[in-house]
């Protein structure tokens, strides 16, 4: 069965909200890409406490650090 008439619509809103959300995230330098952007969007919308989703993001990364990558590590051993 092809999809509704509004679905594209829908599509094309979401992926609006998720760039304009990113715009935010980054000029806050919350260091979240788009899929985790859209996730966390996701999960509010179902009922989470943005405030408790907070803590656990920000729990996670002082438990398991990004590891740096090659360029970033080559660039600060020249500093």
């Amino acid at each position: 069965m092809p999809p509704a008439s509004g679905e594209p619509d829908k599509r094309q809103a979401a992926r609006e909200v998720i760039d304009i959300l990113h715009e935010i995230a980054t000029l806050l330098n919350t260091n979240l890409n788009r899929q985790q952007l859209s996730y966390c969007v996701s999960l509010i919308e179902n009922g989470v406490n943005p405030e408790a989703l907070a803590a656990v993001i920000k729990n996670l990364r002082e438990q398991y650090p990004e590891p740096l990558d090659a360029a970033d590590s080559d660039e600060r051993q020249r500093a």
